[in-house]
């Protein structure tokens, strides 16, 4: 048999690299907004989220943590999530939609 070969969606890089910097300026537009308008920040999460599916790009890490896979909505420590540290893990509570998501806590190496 011979091999065929897959025709997917034909992305260049350059459709990845835009797609990922619409993702970390709508997360720093949700940044900006939270405080006046948070249902225009978690409007512009779900924006991103849907871009990072549509164009198979992954959220940066540093961003991952910052919504609720629940619901969605942006998520600011002592505003609309609680932060506590138990039995050796991070504990982030949304205040939306009462979701809990726990985190190992990893200790940096300090360089000498």
């Amino acid at each position: 048999m011979t091999k065929t070969k897959r025709r997917g969606n034909a992305r260049s890089p350059d459709a990845n690299g835009i797609a990922e910097e619409r993702i970390t300026r709508l997360f720093a537009l949700a940044d900006e907004t939270f405080r006046t308008d948070p249902a225009r920040s978690n409007r512009y999460v779900a924006l991103a989220r849907r871009i990072g599916m549509r164009q198979r790009v992954r959220i940066p890490a540093e961003l991952r943590f910052r919504f609720c896979r629940r619901c969605l909505a942006y998520l600011v420590p002592g505003a609309s999530a609680r932060v506590r540290v138990q039995h050796g893990k991070v504990i982030v509570t949304c205040l939306v939609c009462g979701h809990q998501k726990r985190y190992p806590v990893v200790k940096k190496h300090r360089e000498e």
